[in-house]
């Protein structure tokens, strides 16, 4: 028998490591972008547009771009944030000759988005409805490669915008698909070449890369020993026991393991760990306990390798004040006063872009002094301008004045529909004239008094109870059981086997904290704590045991609309500047 057999299995076996894998310089890249009508396919969302790009070795091999006809009329939220109008796409082709196209244009491809989870999803859903079978695709995500590489000295963020601005791309993000899927191609050159330098030649390698662990790092793995296999947190501290890095872990001791191996990529715990010379652990009833713990001891420490909830006091919140001509405000805490409060905010340009959306509705004075149920004054430039009713110099009588404050407060505490139906028309008269810069103002404004009003009107509705006492069996079959206190964690517990239920309860419950409440939407809790009891709340299979008080929300509230403007939110925040600020947090997780 020939030889030949046997040699180039040998040979094939016996290849070194630098041959394994595809060389990157051989892969053929699809880069692809989507604009959309909404962040879920599976909600109802649609494809507005999709650009793609071919690169191989560093070259374009071809681009792909076509808008694509939704069969609905597009939001005119979407189509200030886009810039894609209904008569653009009136007779652009259906997504099922688009998809196709595309389909057939990345054939052999590895594909490649940021945050591809989107794009992709979008790309899947629409073919499992074509019954189109979906090729075997590889998929790369620019956004996930760069948290493991891009550290906070290069970019504030690893948002498209920022990292384009990092790697120089010859293409700025627009939010139009073919121009965000250059950029992309810039940036995954980008990343590419600042890690060949660290060795990384094969397509593999880029998808499996992390950070290189130095020795100092290994050699600390001794602290992790003695840590229980339970739920808990964890506490980082240095020669003089001052506490680095708070964390939190259903599994302490394999998480503590895991700031020694290559599973932490993370240049910063890399830095934390080489000063860390002792580990603390806390160990708790249920994994909520320890978020919320976590919370707790971040807020007391303030630890340096932390960068959330080290300040929840430094905070704003709107007011609208109580007196004899009521205005808006911004306040740094909430008082005993019987005034409105909407917030809290985490920064005062973000709590400013709610005010604005308001004061854009409701033509309510906005001079800071008191003035008298009779003021005889001259009327400011705002009452000129038509955008104040100027009680200032009786332009205005009480009973008017004070049906418009009954209508803004009802538009904060019940009904934001006021708002929203106002700033979409103004929207989509200047989306009509193209004046999509401006209008893009006002499309911020309204996303940020949608998501503060749905956040305030939640967190409220628990906040104002007394107390709830929730359960809910876990995967290993136990019960864990929370006391909630005017929306403070008061108590948590597992049912121990064999143990009488109600008399678990019951013991919890004569143990559990005390709470005094206290006025505004947050009185016993910071908002942080409050959001991830209600997630949990709110998660499947909970029984309410019992509910001191009145747990509800207003049907017509915020909430409702947070659907599309969480996932606009989502989206445009991948295309802002480096020195613009996140929106506040809600419980409502970002598609995008």
């Amino acid at each position: 028998m020939s030889s030949a057999a046997p040699t180039t299995s040998r040979w094939e076996a016996q290849r070194s490591f630098d041959e394994l894998g595809r060389p990157l310089r051989d892969v053929t890249f699809c880069v692809v972008d989507l604009e959309t009508t909404g962040g879920s396919a599976a909600g109802g969302s649609m494809i507005t547009e999709i650009g793609a790009v071919k690169v191989r070795a560093g070259e374009v091999l071809g681009e792909f771009q076509t808008l694509v006809n939704p069969r609905s009329e597009i939001p005119p939220f979407i189509a200030v944030l886009t810039g894609i109008t209904n008569a653009m796409v009136s007779d652009a082709p259906p997504i099922e000759s688009a998809l196709p196209a595309f389909l057939e244009f990345a054939a052999g491809c590895v594909l490649v988005a940021h945050n591809a989870p989107f794009d992709v999803g979008f790309l899947k859903h629409f073919a499992a409805e074509q019954a189109h079978p979906w090729p075997r695709f590889e998929v790369l995500d620019t956004a996930k490669l760069a948290r493991r590489v891009v550290t906070r000295d290069d970019a504030p963020n690893c948002k498209l915008s920022s990292l384009a601005q990092l790697f120089n791309a010859t293409t700025t993000p627009n939010h139009r698909a073919l121009s965000d899927a250059r950029a992309t191609v810039d940036v995954l050159h980008g990343l590419m070449e600042r890690l060949g330098g660290q060795g990384v030649h094969t397509l593999e390698e880029l998808a499996t890369f992390s950070s290189r662990v130095s020795q100092a790092q290994r050699r600390k793995r001794h602290l992790a020993e003695g840590l229980p296999h339970l739920p808990g947190v964890y506490l980082f501290r240095d020669e003089r026991l001052r506490v680095l890095y708070v964390g939190t872990s259903k599994d302490l001791r394999s998480r503590v393991r895991s700031y020694f191996t290559a599973s932490e990529s993370r240049t910063r715990m890399g830095e934390m760990v080489g000063l860390a010379e002792s580990v603390d652990a806390i160990p708790c009833a249920t994994p909520l306990e320890a978020e919320v713990r976590e919370l707790r001891l971040i807020a007391e420490h303030k630890p340096k390798y932390n960068r959330r909830s080290r300040f929840p006091e430094k905070v704003h919140f709107v007011k609208l004040t109580r007196e004899a001509w009521p205005r808006l405000s911004l306040v740094r805490r909430v008082l005993d006063d019987d005034a409105d409060y909407l917030g809290p905010f985490s920064s005062k340009k973000t709590a400013e872009k709610c005010l604005a959306a308001l004061h854009d509705t409701f033509p309510v004075r906005q001079c800071s002094d008191k003035l008298a149920r009779q003021p005889s004054r001259s009327a400011c430039v705002l009452a000129e301008m038509g955008r104040c009713l100027s009680p200032c110099d009786g332009s205005v009588d009480t009973a008017t004045y004070a049906a418009v404050v009954r209508q803004l407060r009802d538009t904060l505490l019940h009904r934001p529909d006021e708002v929203v139906d106002a700033i979409n028309r103004r929207m989509a008269s200047l989306a009509a004239l193209e004046r999509f810069e401006e209008a893009g103002v006002h499309r911020d404004r309204l996303a940020t008094f949608v998501r503060a009003a749905a956040r305030t009107q939640r967190l409220s509705a628990l906040t104002r109870c007394p107390e709830v006492v929730a359960a809910r069996r876990e995967d290993d079959g136990r019960w864990s059981v929370h006391v909630v206190r005017h929306g403070r964690l008061a108590a948590a517990g597992v049912i121990p086997p064999g143990t009488d239920a109600h008399t678990y309860v019951r013991q919890l419950r004569a143990s559990a904290e005390s709470v005094r409440t206290a006025p505004g939407p947050v009185p016993a809790a910071t908002a942080e704590e409050t959001e991830k009891v209600l997630r949990w709340l709110e998660s499947p299979g909970i029984r309410l045991v019992d509910v001191d008080g009145e747990w509800i929300c207003p049907v017509a509230g915020a909430t409702r609309h947070l659907p599309l403007y969480d996932a606009v939110n989502q989206s445009r925040l991948s295309l802002v500047p480096f020195d613009e600020h996140r929106l506040p947090a809600t419980v409502h997780r970002p598609v995008r």
